[in-house]
Protein backbone atom coordinates (compact mmCIF):
# COMPACT_ATOMS: atom_id res chain seq x y z
CA UNK A 1 0.00 0.00 0.00
CA UNK A 2 1.43 3.19 -0.84
CA UNK A 3 1.31 6.18 1.87
CA UNK A 4 -1.25 8.37 0.42
CA UNK A 5 -3.80 5.59 0.15
CA UNK A 6 -2.91 4.63 3.90
CA UNK A 7 -3.60 8.38 4.85
CA UNK A 8 -6.77 8.64 3.07
CA UNK A 9 -7.83 5.46 4.92
CA UNK A 10 -6.75 5.78 7.89
CA UNK A 11 -6.39 9.53 8.82
CA UNK A 12 -9.73 9.72 10.24
CA UNK A 13 -9.96 6.79 12.26
CA UNK A 14 -6.49 7.28 13.79
CA UNK A 15 -7.77 11.39 14.42
CA UNK A 16 -10.87 9.67 16.35
CA UNK A 17 -8.78 7.35 18.49
CA UNK A 18 -6.41 10.34 19.64
CA UNK A 19 -9.55 12.65 20.07
CA UNK A 20 -10.79 10.13 22.34
CA UNK A 21 -7.45 9.83 24.34
CA UNK A 22 -6.94 13.79 24.79
CA UNK A 23 -10.21 15.20 23.97
CA UNK A 24 -9.13 18.08 22.67
CA UNK A 25 -9.77 18.43 18.68
CA UNK A 26 -6.94 20.57 18.40
CA UNK A 27 -4.22 19.28 20.01
CA UNK A 28 -5.65 15.44 18.54
CA UNK A 29 -5.25 17.41 15.03
CA UNK A 30 -1.41 18.40 15.70
CA UNK A 31 -0.66 15.67 17.30
CA UNK A 32 -2.35 13.27 14.31
CA UNK A 33 -0.74 15.28 11.93
CA UNK A 34 2.87 15.06 13.64
CA UNK A 35 2.09 11.32 13.50
CA UNK A 36 1.60 11.23 9.83
CA UNK A 37 4.51 13.13 9.00
CA UNK A 38 6.94 10.94 10.75
CA UNK A 39 5.00 7.68 9.23
CA UNK A 40 5.68 9.48 5.70
CA UNK A 41 9.11 10.17 6.58
CA UNK A 42 9.60 6.39 7.38
CA UNK A 43 7.10 4.94 5.74
CA UNK A 44 9.02 1.58 4.71
CA UNK A 45 9.31 0.56 8.58
CA UNK A 46 5.76 1.44 9.17
CA UNK A 47 4.21 0.04 6.08
CA UNK A 48 5.56 -3.26 7.44
CA UNK A 49 4.17 -2.89 11.17
CA UNK A 50 0.96 -5.25 11.63
CA UNK A 51 -0.93 -2.23 12.60
CA UNK A 52 0.28 0.97 10.86
CA UNK A 53 -2.82 3.08 11.75
CA UNK A 54 -2.17 2.09 15.72
CA UNK A 55 1.76 3.09 14.72
CA UNK A 56 0.05 6.29 14.04
CA UNK A 57 -1.97 6.50 17.26
CA UNK A 58 0.91 5.52 19.29
CA UNK A 59 3.31 7.93 17.79
CA UNK A 60 0.71 10.70 18.26
CA UNK A 61 0.33 9.71 21.82
CA UNK A 62 4.07 9.80 22.49
CA UNK A 63 4.93 12.69 20.59
CA UNK A 64 1.62 14.35 23.04
CA UNK A 65 4.06 13.13 25.98
CA UNK A 66 7.29 14.81 24.70
CA UNK A 67 5.41 18.02 24.43
CA UNK A 68 4.57 17.97 28.07
CA UNK A 69 7.62 16.60 29.25
CA UNK A 70 9.24 20.17 27.54
CA UNK A 71 6.00 22.22 28.40
CA UNK A 72 6.01 21.71 31.82
CA UNK A 73 9.19 23.72 32.84
CA UNK A 74 7.41 26.50 30.79
CA UNK A 75 4.58 29.01 32.42
CA UNK A 76 2.06 27.18 33.66
CA UNK A 77 -1.07 27.15 31.90
CA UNK A 78 -4.12 29.42 31.91
CA UNK A 79 -6.91 27.72 31.43
CA UNK A 80 -7.88 28.95 28.24
CA UNK A 81 -8.20 25.74 26.64
CA UNK A 82 -11.57 25.22 24.90
CA UNK A 83 -12.94 21.42 25.11
CA UNK A 84 -13.85 20.16 22.03
CA UNK A 85 -17.72 19.73 21.65
CA UNK A 86 -20.16 17.24 20.02
CA UNK A 87 -20.32 19.83 17.09
CA UNK A 88 -16.70 19.19 16.28
CA UNK A 89 -16.26 15.62 15.65
CA UNK A 90 -19.52 13.56 16.14
CA UNK A 91 -19.21 12.58 19.82
CA UNK A 92 -21.47 13.53 22.16
CA UNK A 93 -20.07 16.03 24.57
CA UNK A 94 -21.20 13.49 27.77
CA UNK A 95 -19.09 10.66 25.98
CA UNK A 96 -16.14 12.85 25.88
CA UNK A 97 -16.53 14.47 29.49
CA UNK A 98 -16.43 11.04 30.59
CA UNK A 99 -13.53 9.56 28.64
CA UNK A 100 -11.39 13.24 29.80
CA UNK A 101 -12.65 11.93 33.13
CA UNK A 102 -10.53 8.49 32.45
CA UNK A 103 -7.38 7.41 33.77
CA UNK A 104 -5.07 7.82 30.06
CA UNK A 105 -3.81 4.19 29.57
CA UNK A 106 -7.79 3.58 30.15
CA UNK A 107 -8.23 6.64 27.83
CA UNK A 108 -5.20 4.86 25.40
CA UNK A 109 -6.96 1.48 25.37
CA UNK A 110 -10.56 2.64 24.84
CA UNK A 111 -8.89 4.54 21.45
CA UNK A 112 -6.69 1.37 19.81
CA UNK A 113 -9.63 -1.14 21.05
CA UNK A 114 -12.63 1.06 20.27
CA UNK A 115 -12.49 3.38 17.66
CA UNK A 116 -9.72 1.55 15.67
CA UNK A 117 -10.88 -1.93 16.58
CA UNK A 118 -7.53 -3.82 17.70
CA UNK A 119 -6.81 -6.79 19.07
CA UNK A 120 -6.13 -7.02 22.43
CA UNK A 121 -2.14 -8.58 21.12
CA UNK A 122 -1.83 -5.37 18.77
CA UNK A 123 -3.22 -2.86 21.39
CA UNK A 124 -0.75 -4.39 23.87
CA UNK A 125 2.57 -4.15 21.83
CA UNK A 126 1.29 -0.72 20.14
CA UNK A 127 0.92 0.52 24.28
CA UNK A 128 3.92 -1.93 25.54
CA UNK A 129 2.23 -3.51 27.96
CA UNK A 130 0.88 -7.03 28.59
CA UNK A 131 -2.70 -8.37 26.72
CA UNK A 132 -4.24 -9.42 30.25
CA UNK A 133 -3.48 -5.75 31.38
CA UNK A 134 -5.03 -4.33 28.51
CA UNK A 135 -8.04 -6.53 29.16
CA UNK A 136 -8.37 -5.35 32.56
CA UNK A 137 -8.10 -1.54 31.72
CA UNK A 138 -10.79 -1.91 29.05
CA UNK A 139 -13.01 -3.76 31.67
CA UNK A 140 -12.46 -1.06 34.13
CA UNK A 141 -13.18 2.03 31.35
CA UNK A 142 -16.08 -0.17 30.15
CA UNK A 143 -17.30 0.05 33.56
CA UNK A 144 -16.94 3.20 34.49
CA UNK A 145 -18.22 4.61 30.83
CA UNK A 146 -21.37 2.43 31.15
CA UNK A 147 -21.42 3.78 34.86
CA UNK A 148 -21.32 7.49 33.98
CA UNK A 149 -23.37 7.56 30.93
CA UNK A 150 -26.12 5.42 32.60
CA UNK A 151 -26.05 7.60 35.63
CA UNK A 152 -26.70 10.58 32.73
CA UNK A 153 -29.49 9.00 30.78
CA UNK A 154 -31.15 8.06 34.09
CA UNK A 155 -31.10 12.12 35.09
CA UNK A 156 -33.17 12.49 31.86
CA UNK A 157 -30.08 13.77 29.82
CA UNK A 158 -30.57 12.24 26.35
CA UNK A 159 -27.06 10.83 24.93
CA UNK A 160 -26.39 10.95 21.50
CA UNK A 161 -22.97 8.70 20.81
Amino acid sequence: MEFTEFYVQAKDDCLRAVLASTGDRHLAEELVAEAFAKAWASWRTVARHPAPHAWVVRTALNTRTSWWRRRRREVSWDGLEEPVSASDFAFDDSVLAALRDLPTRQRQVIALRIFLDLDTETTAKTLGIAPGTVTAHLARATATLRAQLTSLSKNGRQING
